[in-house]
């Protein structure tokens, strides 16, 4: 019986692939990290190689470990990172740019400055930023001796890293995206659903170099049976926040998920109707199916896991994550230390290029639990910070909140998430709902799942967590944050 589902997830620091049984758990699983690299200061990149290599040998080893019965692949990926490479070749002609490098930002400010932003915006549902790809792809144009020329003869491609995917594991044969990858570029017209002359010529990208856009749940070809090994048809292809909103069985207008991962990304359903933020929130394509598209509002924090990476690696207080659980059973509070990390800017609802993290309220008592717990909470605060926003965009308060991604293994930052937002936060029991998200719309494909009521009917919850902070000192833990964000605000 062929019923299983492959889900290549392609993160910022790392790689998986996950075999998935119908009912949504996992059959088996690979992860590979790769290497971030930092040419400059605010400069993020990937060696092409690796978000390659790392991908290829976990599908390979998930595929041994499962046998024959796969049915066909997903793919999930870090979104607005771009490459541009070689149609002949498939050669990158530059490292991926990573959707945090903010080398990007001089050249939005112009853009801005030129009377464009409102435009932008209604077309695309964005804001201007260096976040997303469009200038990204302007720049390899203009650095890569002779790219823009290449370019404009047609003898390049530009994808984001799903369609990067698709080019390998399909030998070259498919150039295509999905709506959700597509709606983060700045180029494509989220209520047209195509990509707009008038955007193209804004970033002056030809338009030769783009990929076909397709539903989230579609055909995008073969694997190459050099490739894997086998044949498989690639089902379904959603960028990774929009894949956990799918994989949380998010389906119902006003149901929300937030991924905490390298980043953390909090998504709401809006159904069939765009709603355009008044509250610097980002209004984008949820998903895509047989033509018809489901909106979503939602909030950008750049980091969050890279925070307690921060601690664990540049800082080196700490040697693993394991050690976190005790350092925090030290700590009765947090002695007035937080930390905004806001290494790459600030992003939703701030949106500062040029801000820069800082650890604040140190004295001769802070500790290395003070650093992991500021860590911890500072991703509590950016999310209540998210949470306000889509409140007053939607007119209602947030009822609950579904929680995925692999921070929330740590039920202590669970318990502090519930208590400063003070709500419901649910955990289901798959936490690994980016690369869920991939198998479900593949499986919608293949006519493994018959409706989204058969994937909802998958969603189940591992634990609640219910608020329980007296409301002074919630206060007073927000005021404090309050105060650290503003004294790193570029503006400030």
């Amino acid at each position: 019986m062929t019923d299983t589902i492959l889900a290549i997830d392609q993160g910022t620091t790392s790689s998986r692939a996950i075999v998935f049984k119908p009912d949504g758990t996992i059959r088996a699983s690979s992860q590979y990290e790769f290497p971030q690299h930092y040419p400059k200061d605010g400069w993020v990149e990937h060696a092409p190689s690796d978000i390659w290599d790392t991908c290829l040998r976990a599908a390979r080893d998930v595929l041994r470990q499962a046998g024959d019965r796969v049915a066909t692949v997903g793919i999930t990926n870090q979104r607005e990172t771009t490459l541009v490479w070689d149609r002949k070749t498939g050669e990158p002609l530059y490292n991926a740019i990573v959707w945090q490098d903010r080398r990007t930002a001089d050249h939005c400010a112009r853009i801005s400055a030129e009377g464009h932003d409102a435009d932008i915006a209604a077309r695309t549902g964005l804001l201007l930023d260096a976040y997303f790809s469009a200038t990204k792809i302007a720049w390899i144009l203009d650095n890569v001796d002779g790219a823009r020329e290449r370019a404009t003869r047609g003898e390049l491609a530009f994808g984001t890293v799903d369609c990067y995917l698709v080019w390998r594991l399909t030998g070259g044969k498919v150039h295509a995206t999905d709506a959700t990858n597509a709606s983060r570029t700045l180029l494509f017209n989220i209520h047209t659903q195509q990509w707009d002359d008038d955007l193209l010529e804004i970033f002056s990208i030809p338009r030769s170099l783009l990929p076909e856009v397709r539903d989230s749940a579609g055909e995008y070809g073969v694997t190459d049976e050099a490739v894997l090994g086998r044949t498989l048809p690639i089902g379904g292809v959603v960028g990774d926040q929009q894949g956990a909103l799918f994989g949380q069985a998010c389906f119902a207008p006003g149901m929300v998920k937030s991924t905490y991962g390298t980043g953390c990304f909090m998504v709401m359903n809006t159904g069939e109707k765009p709603v355009v933020s008044s509250h610097r929130l980002l209004t984008t394509v949820g998903y895509r199916l047989d033509g018809k598209v489901t909106y979503a509002l939602e909030g950008s924090i750049f980091n969050a896991g890279t925070a307690v990476q921060w601690v664990r690696d540049g800082l080196q207080l700490i040697s693993h994550v394991r050690e976190i659980k005790d350092l925090l059973a030290t700590t009765a509070g947090n002695d007035g230390v937080y930390m905004v990390p806001a290494f790459t800017g600030l992003g939703a609802p701030h949106w500062d290029p040029h801000a820069r993290g800082a650890v604040l309220g140190i004295t001769r008592n802070t500790g290395i639990a003070h650093f992991v717990r500021a860590a911890l909470e500072a991703v509590c605060y950016q999310t209540r910070e998210l949470v306000e926003a889509m409140a007053a965009d939607c007119g209602q308060p947030l009822e609950r909140l579904r929680v995925d991604g692999g921070m929330v293994a740590n039920d202590w930052m669970l318990q502090f998430l519930a208590d400063i937002l003070d709500t419901v936060v649910e955990r289901p029991v798959v936490i690994e709902t980016t690369a869920l998200g991939a198998a479900y719309l593949a499986g919608l494909q293949q006519g493994i799942y018959p409706s989204l009521e058969a994937v909802s009917d998958n969603w189940r919850e591992s634990r609640r967590f219910n608020a329980d902070m007296p409301p002074e000192t919630r206060r007073a833990l927000i005021a404090g944050w309050d105060d650290a964000i503003a004294r790193v605000k570029s503006s400030a």
